[in-house]
């Protein structure tokens, strides 16, 4: 099973809104919202709260790419969260997802016993390539037991 295709069956959200995984690895994650008039917003675009969806799904998507080998020993959560609205969006968006922090230095603060924090950076852009909204995830493992 992919990661896009778990996130779908696990996750009610990202199969409510139809989000497509086209790429989820350990260095990128790209998620697209298709256009879709129930998701609309008051101009005619992406709702505000769908877009979120959008980012929040990119950001767990690349970090189940890069730490689904650490689930047997840690549970990947969302910390905060904070995006800036930039341009309007209309139209199918997608969402590029990218890791802050080396996966390494993740991995080498659980060993140690501890709870690692990390930021995933995320652009929202249309299909003309403008960025409509940047978003920031801020994710931990929280170790079992």
């Amino acid at each position: 099973m992919s990661i896009g295709e778990m996130l779908a069956a696990t996750v009610p959200m990202a199969r409510t809104l139809n989000l497509e995984f086209l790429e989820t690895t350990p260095e990128k994650a790209v998620v697209a919202l298709p256009d879709q008039g129930e998701f609309h917003n008051h101009v005619g675009g992406p709702h505000a709260g769908a877009v979120f969806t959008l980012g929040e799904s990119a950001s767990g998507a690349i970090v189940l790419a890069a730490f689904g080998d650490q689930l047997s020993r840690a549970v990947p959560l969302a910390v905060r969260a904070e995006i800036a609205y930039k341009k309007l969006a209309m139209g199918a968006v997608t969402a590029t997802a990218t890791l802050g922090r080396p996966t390494v230095d993740v991995v080498a603060e659980l060993d140690a016993g501890e709870r690692p924090e990390f930021p995933v950076a995320i652009e929202i852009q249309r299909g003309d390539g403008a960025v409509t909204a940047a978003m920031t995830v801020v994710w931990t493992l929280r170790p079992n037991g």
